[in-house]
């Protein structure tokens, strides 16, 4: 199943003593509609997280580079929960250069944004009408949490979301999805020789 990625425009903090700062900050929130994804908007529900948290080896990145590894909840450098508001994480960021430069850029306040990289395993789809579809994410697989640059959605980040929204879409009504040998029979052309006929009969 292919990835996904969304962003939340939540700062992300630094907390702590001056020798164990964390990074911390909520990397999605509950309940609180997305913007126009392109056709959908999504929210997350309550619980989504609590199976990832207990059973998948989630990684904190910087940007989403694997190359940029800031803590790992395996490794005990990187703590997810639940708590009211979404998805909080918690990063033991390690003494390296990336590690100090992200802490200095965060407290500079040039880095302020986080993501989150998920496949979905359970979730809901609504179809009001004239309104952008609605889904309900109901429980997902984590794969990261990342402080980012640019939060902004790429194409790429709603292509799985928007082909799950078309197989989920109900059929059409039978008033809707008429057939053509339901509909009204378009009244036939005259050719000219019929149209000349019908002159001549009428005068």
């Amino acid at each position: 199943m292919k990835i996904e990625r969304r962003f939340i425009a939540e700062e992300v903090r630094i907390e702590g003593d001056e020798g164990k700062l964390k990074i911390t900050g909520h990397a999605a929130k509950f309940d609180s509609w997305s913007r126009d994804l392109g056709g959908f908007r999504e929210k997350i529900s309550k619980g989504a997280f609590k199976k990832a948290i207990k059973e998948d080896d989630v990684r904190a990145l910087f940007n989403h580079d694997p190359n940029m590894v800031l803590g790992r909840t395996k490794a005990g450098t990187l703590a997810l929960s639940e708590d009211k508001e979404g998805l909080y994480m918690e990063i033991d960021p390690p003494g390296t250069q990336l590690g100090r430069d992200l802490i200095e850029l965060i407290e500079r306040g040039d880095i302020s944004q986080q993501s989150f990289s998920f496949t979905v395993e359970k979730e809901e789809w609504a179809y009001p009408k004239d309104k952008p579809a609605e889904r309900t994410l109901e429980e997902v697989r984590l794969y990261d949490v990342s402080p980012v640059t640019f939060p902004a959605y790429e194409d790429t980040d709603v292509t799985v979301a928007l082909r799950s929204m078309e197989e989920n879409k109900p059929p059409e009504s039978e008033d809707e999805g008429a057939g053509a040998e339901d509909r009204p029979k378009a009244r036939p052309k005259l050719t000219q020789s019929r149209h000349r006929e019908f002159k001549n009969r009428i005068g």
